[in-house]
C-alpha cells in the first residue's frame, strides 16, 4: 500500500471515530435520563453550559455533564441557558432538560393568607415562606394587606411580597369605598376597614356579615359601645404577636385599652385583622333591621335581637339548650 493509501485510510479511521463519537453523543443527548421521580434544582446565576450540566448531574438529572454541554453548544441553547429554580420529569433527556431551561419557566411558590390574619400573623407566614430573600424593611400596620393566595418565585424578596399584599388591599379598599351604601356612620376608607376587620373576626358565616355589619353600624348611629369580644382579645394577644392566655371571660372585659370597645365608644384606633373582600362589602354594604344585638348560637352563626329582653332570653334559650345537650 502507498503512503496515500495509508494516509486515506487513516484518515477514514479518523473520519468514523469522529462520526462514531458524534453518533453515541447525540444518541446520549436525546435518550431518557435517570431521574425516577420529578426533582427541583436550581441553576445559579451565571453558569454556562458545563456548569449547568455538572448541576444537573449532580442532581441525578442526568448522565453526563459533558453531553449536555456539546449538545446545548451544537443546538444552539447554551446562550438560552437562564438561572433560575426548575422542576425536572422523571426520566428527562439532556435536550429536553436544555429546553425546561432555556424557556425561563421557573418553579412557581405559592402562599395562602386566610382572611382575619393580623399583621403579626401575616409576618409569621411569610418569614417562614421558602424560596423568598430578605428580612422586611418594615413591619406592615395592621389591616393593610389583603389576604388572597400569591405566587412568587426563588429569589423575590418578602418585602415585594408584603408590598403586593399592601397594593391589593390599597385598590380593593378603594373600590369597596367608592360603591359604599349612602349614609354610613363611617368617615373615611380607614374606619370601613377597621370596621371590615371585627365584622371578619365575629363571623366566619360569608352570609350572615351584612346582618352583623347592620348591629354595629345601629350601634355606631345612637352611640352605643360595639362590646365586640375580637377587640378585646386583639388587646389582650398584644395585636395577635402572642397566643391568648384562655377564653376571655368577664374580667377581660374591663381591661384598660383603646381596642377594648366594652370600655370605649366607636371603632378602635386601627383594624385589628386583615379581612377579606366579603368582609369589605359586608362594611359598607350592611343589612339594616333595627338590630342592636347578637349572640353566637354555638353553630358558627348567631341569634339577632332588636331589644336588650329579646337579647337576654335568647341568651337563656341557648345555654338551656347548651346545658341539656340539645
Amino acid at each position: 500500500m502507498t503512503w496515500r493509501g495509508r494516509a486515506a485510510g487513516g484518515l477514514g479511521a479518523i473520519l468514523l471515530l469522529a462520526a462514531t463519537a458524534l453518533g453515541i453523543g447525540a444518541r446520549d443527548y436525546t435518550a431518557p435520563g435517570p431521574l425516577t421521580a420529578p426533582k427541583v434544582v436550581v441553576i445559579p446565576k451565571g453558569a454556562g453550559a458545563q456548569e449547568t450540566g455538572e448541576v444537573l448531574e449532580s442532581a441525578g438529572v442526568i448522565n453526563h455533564a459533558a453531553i449536555f454541554a456539546i449538545g446545548t453548544y451544537l443546538t444552539k441553547r447554551a446562550r438560552g441557558l437562564r438561572a433560575g429554580e426548575y422542576e425536572f420529569a422523571a426520566g428527562i433527556s439532556p435536550v429536553a432538560a436544555a429546553d425546561v431551561i432555556d424557556s425561563g419557566k421557573v418553579v412557581r411558590h405559592r402562599i395562602t393568607i386566610p382572611e382575619g390574619l393580623t399583621a403579626a400573623e401575616i409576618v409569621a407566614l411569610v418569614d417562614a415562606a421558602p424560596a423568598l430573600d430578605g428580612a422586611l424593611d418594615a413591619e406592615p400596620l395592621e389591616g393593610t394587606l389583603l389576604p388572597d393566595t400569591y405566587f412568587y418565585v426563588l429569589g423575590n424578596t418578602r418585602s415585594d411580597l408584603i408590598a403586593r399584599m399592601h397594593r391589593a388591599m390599597e385598590r380593593v379598599l378603594a373600590e369597596t369605598w367608592k360603591d359604599r351604601a349612602p349614609g354610613l356612620p363611617l368617615a373615611s376608607p380607614a374606619e370601613a376597614m377597621t370596621l371590615a376587620s371585627i365584622v371578619e373576626k365575629e363571623t366566619a358565616k360569608s352570609a350572615e356579615r351584612p346582618r352583623v355589619t347592620g348591629v354595629f353600624i345601629e350601634r355606631l348611629k345612637i352611640g352605643m359601645k360595639l362590646q365586640a369580644d375580637p377587640t378585646v382579645i386583639y388587646a389582650l394577644t398584644n395585636g395577635g404577636s402572642r397566643p391568648l392566655a384562655h377564653p376571655i371571660d368577664h374580667d377581660d372585659l374591663s381591661i384598660e385599652s383603646p381596642y377594648n370597645t366594652y370600655v370605649t365608644k366607636g371603632l378602635p384606633p386601627t383594624p385589628i385583622a386583615n379581612p377579606g373582600l366579603a368582609s369589605l362589602k359586608a362594611a359598607l354594604h350592611p343589612e339594616l333591621r333595627g338590630e342592636l344585638y347578637f349572640v353566637a348560637d354555638g353553630t358558627g352563626g348567631h341569634v339577632f335581637a332588636k331589644t336588650l329582653d329579646e337579647h337576654n332570653r335568647n341568651v337563656a334559650k341557648l345555654r338551656a339548650s347548651q346545658a341539656g345537650g340539645g
